[in-house]
């Protein structure tokens, strides 16, 4: 095991923005009516609790909003909110607020039918752009009547990744344009409060998209409130079988990319500063892709949380849980999904990296140290941090810290490793149920959690050093902070433990 050394000045003030728990990706909103995927939301809200949740399917046919019928020769419109009042009176119970993305095309109101994934989402442009607006405007007013003010605080994205002919017919950049222009300013006509985003493009073409849709939103006089990509770390996936297969990039290359919208919205003084806000990043960028429910990928994850709020105003994760459908049905327990826990509430190594960030902002928020493997925060009661190891040798971080008072310290350690936290390796062992029994799901539950251990640190001459092993894959947590020692009059714990 190697050895690395970590000095932390408590005068040191590092620069880090830890939005982790800003937004979550969600499948389709439509599932958000199924019991299954709100006992997955409740858990990760309870456990993490993100303040907003971004899906696709906001206007398809399983939440039903959009309807024309025919009366007396005259096609009419009429609009339908059941479903979409119980989903958002779910999610606002569960105390996250719906970031809504604009998207995908009624049937009714669809110009082809072009459509995308197995619930077949119509990805065609609107054959009247006054009765998309007028549908745009219809809902952001219902939600208001419902919910009050607060509905403007809610971020508005028009559509997703129309860079991609899968997601928006032909890839039509004008058409886009249009969209958006239409959009944006039919919302802020009626309400100028709402903050309004794109274009929402993924991978292809990215810097094209995003310079082009600068140079007409200055031509058409819009100011949109943020511009939005989506963020994806692998290279194209071999499939086999129902599964993909990717390989990792390197991450400084994946910044590089980042800082390059950073610098194309920078390059124009109207745009100067505005925010970036990345509505989809994961590793892979499929429902099926196996790397999801690793120790790998949240050690991968690990290094991309603590530096994703350098450019970025917030970071959505694709997805918090397993009930999704984009390619189907799940097949198996462990199918690559892309959430944070399976199904049964198991939480995969991932969710765990974002609970550590969580638990580090609610920490402190003054950072003493950060490089590509930590990130060490001081708080009113000590110092936090997080400690990961992308795929090397098993290191043991040898970390000193200031103590002004000298007094004994507390260390908890909570460690996510392909040893200590692996449900994945035991459901391989009990040979890949695809369907587990109660007791099986339990059993691999149990395997799910960190380890956790302690011990007591005396500091010397002003330092507290420790020592913390991060294996192969490993994401550690740790706690150091003053010891209240205050044991019960006759109670002796080294007289308790020396009993044979």
């Amino acid at each position: 095991m190697k050895t690395e050394k970590i000095i932390v000045d408590q005068n040191t003030n590092v620069s880090f923005n830890n939005n982790v728990d800003y937004c979550v990706g969600t499948g389709r909103l439509g599932l958000a009516l199924t019991e299954e995927y709100l006992k997955e939301l409740k858990f990760v809200q309870d456990m993490i609790g993100f303040s907003y949740i971004r899906g696709h399917g906001l206007f398809c046919g399983d939440v039903s909003i959009y309807h024309e019928y025919e009366e007396d020769g005259i096609t009419k419109v009429e609009y339908n909110y059941t479903y979409i009042d119980r989903i958002f009176d779910s999610f606002i119970s569960l105390g996250i607020r719906p970031y809504l993305e604009l998207g995908f095309m009624p049937d009714d109101l669809a110009s082809g039918t072009q459509t995308v994934f197995y619930w077949k989402g119509n990805t065609t442009p609107p054959k009247d752009y006054k009765k998309w607006t007028d549908m745009v405007i219809a809902l952001l007013k219902h939600l208001k009547d419902r919910y009050g003010e607060e509905v403007t605080s809610w971020p508005i994205e028009v559509w997703n990744e129309p860079n991609l002919p899968g997601f928006w017919y032909e890839a039509d950049m004008e058409e886009y344009f249009k969209l958006f222009k239409e959009t944006f300013n039919a919302i802020k006509s009626y309400d100028a409060c709402f903050k309004v985003g794109g274009p929402a493009i993924c991978g292809v073409k990215d810097a094209e998209w995003i310079q082009a849709f600068l140079d007409f939103c200055k031509k058409e006089g819009i100011c949109p409130d943020m511009i939005t990509r989506h963020h994806y770390t692998v290279e194209f996936p071999e499939r086999v079988g129902h599964y993909d297969y990717s390989k990792l990039q390197d991450p400084k290359e994946r910044f590089e990319n980042l800082k390059s919208t950073r610098d194309i919205v920078d390059s124009f003084e109207e745009f100067k500063d505005l925010p970036i806000h990345l509505t989809e990043f994961s590793t892979s960028y499929t429902p099926k892709g196996v790397i999801h429910d690793t120790n790998i990928n949240a050690a991968y994850l690990a290094q991309q949380l603590s530096r994703l709020g350098d450019m970025h105003e917030a970071y959505s994760y694709w997805t918090f849980g397993d009930v999704f459908e984009e390619q189907g049905v799940p097949t198996s327990l462990f199918h690559g999904g892309f959430g944070l826990v399976a199904a049964g509430n198991i939480p995969k190594p991932t969710f765990w990296t974002f609970y550590f960030f969580k638990q580090l902002k609610l920490f402190g928020s003054d950072c003493v140290y950060r490089d590509d493997n930590a990130v060490i925060v001081k708080g009113d009661c000590g110092y936090a941090g997080i400690l990961w190891n992308i795929d090397g040798d098993d290191t043991q971080k040898e970390i000193s810290l200031p103590i002004k008072d000298g007094e004994e310290q507390s260390l908890i350690v909570k460690t996510v490793d392909e040893e200590t936290t692996n449900p994945l390796k035991l459901w391989h062992d009990l040979g890949e149920p695809a369907y587990p029994t109660k007791e099986e799901t339990e059993l691999i539950k149990s395997a799910s959690y960190p380890a956790v251990s302690s011990s007591i640190v005396a500091p010397l001459d002003g330092l507290a050093d420790i020592k913390i092993a991060v294996k192969r894959n490993g994401v550690v947590y740790f706690i150091l902070s003053k010891r209240n020692f205050t044991p019960d009059r006759g109670y002796d714990y080294d007289r308790v433990i020396s009993f044979h």
